[in-house]
Order: structure tokens, then C-alpha cells, then sequence
């Protein structure tokens, strides 16, 4: 009931808000461009929050109803699949395809947490394990079916002791989605904000660029993050508990080995692995792409001679609807910005608010939108041109406006349908695991955590890094 309620109120809006941008005379000083895109948004937006029509289906139309009207033409709608940003994501899935294939992944996670001897060294060595993740492997929803064999082992070693698989359940997407923002290629929202902010206001920000920015966040908000878990989910008793996983435990619930010697195919994975994220953190230095580097390392990873991965089995696992999803989007935002759309949006908006302010408020609605629209790409392609078309009339420098509002949307946390690593672990047969009065409690919490660390980390620390407020 409540589901259909919600789909017939916003569909109503929806068509309510077309039809007044139909009628000529309404909103004076809004152009033809402008009142179609602003329809066309209205629209998409609506189905993406009430229809389980899927998201990348609705991009595509409401990319083709922008080029079909003139808005956009069909080489600004086809631009964005050959952007170096979807290259350096297409390049990255092979790659992570070959660390799955070696199981690497695996190798290093029992290596780490077999250093445990305490619940919390546990939580937090698993936590530092998931953030590493972030560089090997794209998007959130890759990294946690990476991670999936590696918590069922866990969670088999740990059976006697119910509450700390429930936590470790919970740990495991919490991380994976706060930590995404350590780099560029950890979520397609972030090539979507790369993408708006190149467009609309000319900056560009590389995969360096991003680390700097992005690395230390991730760390902070993902143990502090780790601890809220602890706290919120076991008792004092489950946590006084000594810990003794032995990487051989792990080996017995893991279907690739995770003990012995390397063999020469895992060998040549870490140093290719290792050699293209050292290549693209140096990018200052060499001034090689990003996306030239990680094709480089798909050529060299797929190779029959040397290679780790078949390239056919490794574009397999490449979500080219996903890649499709923000390539319409991309154009999208184009649309919005340049036919004066967003500008006008928020030119109703009081922006005669101090820099703080305005980000608090910029924080505040990208945390919670997520309980509108569930795609965390869909909720950038929405937000981010509004945000830095706002910033640009407030005085506030886009890119952190922009960063910030992208940050703050990767807490998505409150309910099971929030992310698709929330959904991945809810449900997992024979594991106990978290409820949705597990995550809500978890909420409370952890929102407003994560909402007032990216404030602080916009206000106090990325000026310091090269991004000041105005």
C-alpha cells in the first residue's frame, strides 16, 4: 500500500510539473530547450523512483527524447561511451576479473585477518583489507561479490558465535560503500560528477587528483564506520571473546587457495596489478591517462602468452548496462546545463548562505536522497548538475560542492533495497545475518557520522589538498 502510494503521488507530481512547463506562458524566461529537458528530467526521475521499469532503460529514453527534440544532438548523446573515464572502468573490470580468476583477493584477506586476535583487530584489519579493495576492483557491487567467498569462510570459522556473523554480515557492505569514494573507479557516480564538472564548468579531475581527496575520507569514514557496527551490533560479551582464524580455516571454506606458495600466474597478477595502480597514482609524473595505463594492463592481463584472464571471459563480467546507465545519464546532465535548465532550478534557490551552510545543505540532501532514488549513478545525474549550478550562484566552488554531494550519497545504508551490496548480504541461505531493524538502528547513527565527517572534510581538509571552498 505504501509502495503504490508513493508511485501514484509521484507520478502525479510528475505529470503535473510537465504539464504546467507545456503551457507557453508559465515560467517566464525559461527557454524551448530548457522546459523540454526540464520535462525530460521530471519524467526519467519519476520512473527511476516509482517503476521498476529498469534505470538503464529509462537513461536510454530520456537520452533518445533530448536528441529526438533537438536538445541534444546525436553527437553530444554518443560522446560520453567514448569518454577515457568509461575506458578506464571497461579496463578495470578485466583487470579485476584476473585478480578474481588468480584469487588473489582471497589470499591477501586471510593473510590479513588471520593477524586477528581480538574481535575488534578483527573488524578493523577486515575493514583495511575491504578499503584496499577499492583500487583492484570497480564499483561497489564488483566488490562485493569479490568479497562474498571471503565473508562465508569467515562466517563458517565463526558459527558458534551468531552475533559477530551478523556484524561482520553488516561490516562488509558499510565499508564497501563508504570506502568507494577512495578512488575514481570506485562507483560510476564518480565518473558522472567528473563528467558534469568537465562539462559545466571546464575542470577536470583526474585519477590522482581523486585519490588525493577521496583516500583519506575513506579510511577515516570507513573505521569509524567499523566501529558503529561494533557498537551497534553486538554486545560487550560477543566483543571480550578471544579470535584465532588461522588462514588453513579459511582454506577449508575457500574453493582457491589461500595458503602455500604463489603460484607463477598469481605472481604475475600482483606485479601487473601493482605496477598500473603505481602508473596511475604517479599520473603527475609520467603524464600518461589513466585509461591508457589500464588498457594497458587488460592488454597484458588477457595476453595469451602471459596473460592471467581470457579477454572473452573478462568482458564478460564488464556491467556494460551499467556503463550504458551512465553514458545516458552523462548526456543528460549535459542537457541540464546547457540549456539553461539547472541554472534556472536553482535560481529561485536563497544562496546568500555562507560556505558552510550551503555545503551542510548540499550534504544533508545528497545522505538522504537515497531513500528516494536507490541508484546511487541515478541520484548524481540528478543531483550534481543542481549542485554545482547552485555553487557557481553562491560563490562556492563546484568541485567541492560537487565532491561533497558525491560523498555524502555513498551512505545508503537505512534499508535492504538502499544498495545492491546491502541487498547482496541481507540474504545469504545457512548465514544468519543483519534485519532491517539491524540497518535502521545502524542509521541512526551512522548518518549523521558520515554526513558531518564529508562536511568537515570539505570545509577543513580538502582546501588544504587543493580544493578550497570558493
Amino acid at each position: 500500500m505504501t509502495l503504490n502510494l508513493r508511485q501514484g503521488v509521484t507520478a502525479c507530481l510528475a505529470l503535473s510539473l510537465v504539464a504546467l512547463l507545456a503551457v507557453p506562458g508559465n515560467f517566464p524566461g525559461l527557454g524551448t530547450d530548457a522546459r523540454i529537458t526540464l520535462a525530460v528530467f521530471t519524467l526519467a526521475t519519476a520512473a527511476w523512483i516509482a517503476t521498476p521499469i529498469d534505470d538503464t532503460y529509462i537513461a536510454l529514453g530520456a537520452g533518445l527524447a533530448l536528441t529526438a527534440t533537438g536538445v541534444l544532438d546525436s553527437e553530444e548523446l554518443f560522446a560520453p561511451l567514448g569518454d577515457d573515464t568509461v575506458w578506464l572502468l571497461i579496463c578495470a573490470f578485466v583487470l579485476a576479473a584476473a585478480v578474481a580468476r588468480t584469487g588473489l583477493a582471497g589470499r591477501a584477506a586471510a593473510f590479513l585477518v588471520g593477524g586477528a586476535r581480538t574481535v575488534r583487530q578483527l573488524v578493523h584489519l577486515t575493514t583495511a583489507a575491504l578499503v584496499v579493495t577499492a583500487f583492484a576492483v570497480p564499483a561497489t557491487s564488483g566488490r562485493a561479490a569479490l568479497a562474498m567467498p571471503v565473508f562465508l569462510a569467515l562466517a563458517k570459522v565463526l558459527a558458534d558465535r551468531k552475533r559477530l556473523v551478523v556484524m561482520l554480515a553488516l561490516l562488509f557492505p558499510t565499508v564497501i560503500l563508504l570506502s568507494a569514494v577512495a578512488t575514481l573507479i570506485g562507483a560510476g557516480a564518480h565518473l558522472i560528477t567528473v563528467s558534469v564538472l568537465w562539462e559545466s564548468v571546464g575542470e577536470r579531475i583526474g585519477f590522482t587528483e581523486w585519490l588525493l581527496i577521496g583516500l583519506p575520507l575513506a579510511i577515516v569514514s570507513s573505521h569509524l564506520a567499523a566501529e558503529v557496527v561494533l557498537l551497534t551490533t553486538t554486545r560487550r560479551a560477543d566483543r571480550q571473546g578471544p579470535v584465532e582464524i588461522t588462514a588453513e580455516q579459511i582454506q577449508e571454506h575457500s574453493e582457491q587457495p589461500v595458503t602455500g606458495p604463489w603460484s607463477a600466474a598469481e605472481t604475475r597478477c600482483a606485479s601487473l596489478l601493482a605496477t598500473v595502480i603505481a602508473l596511475w597514482c604517479s599520473e603527475p609524473l609520467h603524464r600518461v591517462s589513466p585509461a591508457v595505463v589500464a588498457l594497458i594492463g587488460a592488454v597484458v592481463v588477457a595476453s595469451p602468452a602471459i596473460g592471467t584472464v581470457r579477454l572473452k571471459d573478462a568482458l564478460k563480467t564488464v556491467p556494460w548496462s551499467m556503463l550504458l546507465f551512465m553514458a545516458a545519464t552523462m548526456a543528460m546532465g549535459v542537457a541540464l546545463a546547457d540549456s539553461g535548465a539547472a541554472k534556472w532550478l536553482v535560481g529561485g534557490v536563497p544562496l546568500d548562505l555562507s560556505p558552510w551552510v550551503f555545503l551542510g545543505v548540499v550534504v544533508l540532501v545528497s545522505t538522504a536522497a537515497h531513500l528516494v532514488l536507490q541508484s546511487r549513478s541515478a541520484r548524481s545525474s540528478v543531483l550534481v548538475p543542481l549542485v554545482v549550478a547552485a555553487a557557481v550562484g553562491a560563490g562556492v566552488n563546484p568541485v567541492a560542492a560537487a565532491l561533497a554531494s558525491t560523498a555524502a550519497a555513498g551512505f545508503c545504508h537505512t534499508l535492504p533495497a538502499s544498495a545492491k551490496p546491502v541487498t547482496l548480504f541481507a540474504e545469504i541461505p545457512g548465514v544468519p545475518t543483519y534485519t532491517p531493524r539491524d540497518l535502521l538502528r545502524l542509521s541512526v547513527f551512522l548518518a549523521p557520522l558520515t554526513a558531518a565527517l564529508v562536511l568537515l572534510f570539505a570545509v577543513a581538509v580538502w582546501p588544504l589538498l587543493g580544493v578550497p571552498v570558493r
